[in-house]
């Protein structure tokens, strides 16, 4: 990937993730937060992958009000890169952050029952080693 592509998704992504914080007021949009861009070789299209922590209604609510501000965001992605042309931003679900969260309570839930079933094996061998030994 060249230099540039990736200075410009890196300044897209910068822009977009601004603009939600700052300027994009939808209350629709709940916590979303900007995972990455990429850009087509031509930089006339970028995809925007977008994390969105909450319930599937709260997501599909953030999703609606994005979508509803992708042409403000895009004349705002324009103006901030200075480039010749502007490209056509399209947002999708990135359900990366959610699995890995999920993946972390799975290996949490299998550390936690992993040590209750050593713990009973623990207190047994406490007990022995209390006892004399009749040598």
């Amino acid at each position: 990937m060249s230099y540039r592509r990736e200075k410009l998704e890196e300044q897209i992504k910068r822009v977009i993730s601004e603009l939600l914080i700052r300027e994009i007021k939808d209350p629709r949009i709940g916590f979303a937060t900007i995972t990455g861009v990429e850009l087509a070789k031509d930089f006339t299209a970028a995809k925007v992958g977008i994390s969105v922590l909450g319930n599937p209604r709260d997501i599909r609510k953030t999703l609606e009000g994005i979508q509803s501000a992708t042409s403000y965001i895009q004349h705002r992605v324009g103006k901030a890169l200075s480039i010749r042309i502007t490209p056509r931003l399209t947002f999708f679900l990135d359900s990366s952050i959610s699995e890995s969260t999920q993946m972390v309570d799975l290996l949490n839930k299998l550390e936690e029952s992993e040590r209750k079933k050593e713990e009973p094996l623990e207190t047994e061998g406490d007990h022995a080693a209390d006892e004399p030994d009749d040598e």
